[in-house]
């Protein structure tokens, strides 16, 4: 898979070394090292996704975040400090689409890289091209466009493709492995919260555009789309 990455990191000795390993595996990256000239970098160079430390002088990674969405929808892998689950959630939150704690393997970047491009491009190989639709919710795959009751919903690309999941399974109810692997392109590993941030949103979203309750939590097994606000979770 070629794609251009960006690396928004303070280390530069930790940027060759990524930029190499990366290069290995076929993507093509460049680096910057400060928040703010990365900013502006953005708004001038397009890139396939963005890997972003949190840990940045002057301006902190999560700022850099919250300046990028309001212009680019390009993805972000965030950098996180090993145990810094708050950084994680609040980094979600502002529309990052996964997250790696520091030191990570650059392995396990790649792999999370190519998962995270590969859910920006279509939300799986069975639900190309599809079109869902569940009450008043529409989805059309093939041009990630996402509506309820005529209102087109602003999500991510990790949003985008939990809602497709969702969708294509409404009326029961999926688990949070199934709907981590199918959306988000990986294994569900402990204590990880990235599926209930994404479905938090998600909530807020649809109920913005008048979809109230549409999504709802099955203790001890995971979420269900449901037919209408008042469908019960199936058995």
């Amino acid at each position: 898979m070629s794609a251009s990455i960006l690396i928004i990191d303070d280390d530069r000795e930790l940027c060759c070394l990524l930029a190499e390993f990366l290069q290995l595996e076929g993507f093509t990256s460049n680096a910057v090292h400060d928040g703010a000239a990365a900013v502006s970098h953005c708004r001038e160079n397009d890139y396939d996704a963005i890997v972003l430390d949190v840990m940045l002088p002057g301006l902190q990674g999560l700022e850099v975040l919250r300046s990028l969405r309001q212009f680019t929808a390009t993805p972000v892998l965030m950098l996180t400090a090993r145990g810094e689950d708050t950084d994680r959630i609040v980094g979600l939150e502002m529309g990052a689409d996964d997250y790696l704690p520091k030191p990570c393997n650059p392995r396990e970047l790649a792999a999370r890289l190519r998962a995270i491009l590969r859910r920006s491009r279509g939300a799986g190989e069975d639900l190309q091209g599809a079109e869902l639709v569940a009450g008043q919710t529409r989805l059309n795959t093939a041009e990630r466009r996402a509506t309820h009751a005529g209102t087109v919903l602003q999500l991510t690309s990790a949003e985008f493709n939990v809602l497709a999941v969702l969708l294509a399974r409404a009326g029961s109810v999926v688990d949070k492995e199934l709907l981590c692997r199918q959306a988000l392109g990986r294994g569900l590993t402990a204590y990880d919260r990235s599926i209930d941030v994404h479905i938090s949103k998600l909530r807020r979203k649809l109920a913005a555009a008048g979809g109230d309750n549409l999504i709802v939590s099955v203790r001890g097994s995971g979420y269900q789309f449901t037919l209408s606000a008042d469908t019960p979770p199936a058995a």
